[in-house]
C-alpha cells in the first residue's frame, strides 16, 4: 500500500514538473525600449533590453538614453551588444535621468568619453560584451581600464555564432561606417585625430541575429542600408520572425527603404522601428508627417513602436502576445 502511494505521488510530481516545463517552453521574449522620455519614441532613442524566457537580459546599443549602470530601468544585464562605435550607439554622453529636455532635443549632457556609456554599463553590471570585428580588442582594453575582466568582451564574426545560457548570437554585415571618434582615444593620438577631423578604424559595423531559447529569431539591424544578406542570411538562413530596423534616413536606411527590406527581403511576422532621429510620438501616439509614420504606412507587417519603458512580448513565431498596441 505504501509503495503504491509513493508511486502515485511520483506520478503526480512528474505530471506537475512536466506542466511547468510546458509553460516555460511557451514563455515569450520581452523587449523594453529605454528611451529619453517615458512612454515616447524620441529623437535619440536606440537602447533596448531583450529578455529571454530563461531570464538572460541583453542590452542593445545603450547609446545616450540610458542613465549609466545605475539607471533603475536596467535591472540585471547579462550581455551588452554594440552594433558599432558611433557616439549615438556606443554612448559618448548620456542622460542624467529620464524626461530631461524635450523628446525632439533630449538632454544628454553627462559626458562618458573616453570610456563610453556602453562600457561603463557593462563593467558596472559585470556583463559580457558581444561584438564583431576589431571592436572586441578595443573594447576589452576599455573594460580592463575600468577594472573589469577583459575576457568578458567576446568576439563573434560573421558566419559564426556564440551561445550564452541557451541564447545564440551571430553578427551579420551592416552597410555603414564605423569610425571611432578621437574623443574615445586617450593621449596624443585621440587629440590628433580630432584636430584632423579623422576617425580610427575598428573593423566593419554589424547587425545581430539572436536565436532565443523559445525559438524566436530576432534581427537587430544596427545602422545599415539595404544588404543582400538581409535576404540570404537573415531571412533564408536564420528565418528571422521579428526585426528591429533603423529608419532614420540620410545616415541609415530611410523609412521607405526599410519598408522594402521588411516587405520584400525578410518578410518577418513583426517589426519594431528604431533610430528614427525624430520625436515620433506625443502622448504615446504616432505623429503624422514623421518618418515613422511613413514607415508604418509603407510596411505590410505589423509594426510596434518602441515606447520607452513599455514592454512588448513575442512568442516563438514573432506574434505579439502583450503590449501589442499598433500605431
Amino acid at each position: 500500500m505504501l509503495l503504491r502511494r509513493c508511486f502515485a505521488l511520483l506520478l503526480v510530481l512528474a505530471a506537475f514538473l512536466g506542466s511547468c516545463a510546458a509553460v516555460a517552453a511557451t514563455d515569450d521574449v520581452k523587449i523594453t525600449a529605454l528611451g529619453s522620455h517615458e512612454g515616447e519614441f524620441c529623437a535619440r532613442d536606440r537602447a533596448m533590453v531583450l529578455e529571454d524566457p530563461n531570464g538572460l537580459r541583453i542590452l542593445y546599443d545603450a547609446g545616450r538614453t540610458v542613465a549609466g549602470s545605475g539607471d533603475p530601468r536596467l535591472g540585471d544585464i547579462d550581455v551588452v551588444l554594440i552594433s558599432h562605435v558611433h557616439g549615438d550607439h556606443l554612448g559618448d554622453s548620456r542622460i542624467a535621468a529620464v524626461n530631461q529636455g524635450t523628446c525632439a532635443q533630449p538632454q544628454t549632457n553627462v559626458g562618458t568619453t573616453p570610456d563610453s556609456n556602453s562600457v561603463e554599463i557593462a563593467v558596472g553590471k559585470e556583463a559580457r560584451i558581444v561584438v564583431g570585428s576589431e571592436m572586441a580588442s578595443f573594447l576589452s582594453r576599455k573594460v580592463e581600464k575600468l577594472g573589469g575582466d577583459p575576457d568578458s568582451v567576446q568576439l563573434v564574426r560573421f558566419g559564426a555564432s556564440r551561445t550564452i545560457d541557451g541564447v545564440s548570437f551571430t553578427t551579420v554585415p551592416a552597410v555603414h561606417s564605423n569610425g571611432l571618434s578621437g574623443d574615445f582615444i586617450e593621449g596624443d593620438l585621440g587629440e590628433s585625430l580630432s584636430t584632423a577631423g579623422l576617425t580610427a578604424y575598428v573593423g566593419p559595423p554589424t547587425g545581430y541575429v539572436i536565436t532565443f531559447s523559445n525559438g524566436l529569431v530576432v534581427y537587430l539591424s544596427g545602422d545599415t542600408g539595404v544588404t543582400a544578406e538581409q535576404e540570404t542570411v537573415v531571412a533564408n538562413q536564420y528565418g528571422a520572425k521579428l526585426v528591429v530596423i533603423n529608419i532614420g534616413d540620410t545616415f541609415t536606411t530611410g523609412p521607405k527603404e526599410a519598408a522594402y527590406v521588411i516587405n520584400e527581403l525578410i518578410k518577418p511576422t513583426a517589426v519594431i522601428p528604431s533610430h528614427a532621429n525624430e520625436a515620433a510620438t506625443r502622448g504615446g501616439a504616432l505623429l503624422p508627417d514623421t518618418r515613422t509614420a511613413v514607415f508604418v504606412a509603407a510596411t505590410e507587417t505589423p509594426v510596434y513602436l518602441p515606447l520607452s519603458g513599455r514592454t512588448i512580448s513575442f512568442d516563438a513565431d514573432g506574434l505579439c502576445t502583450s503590449g501589442c498596441s499598433n500605431p
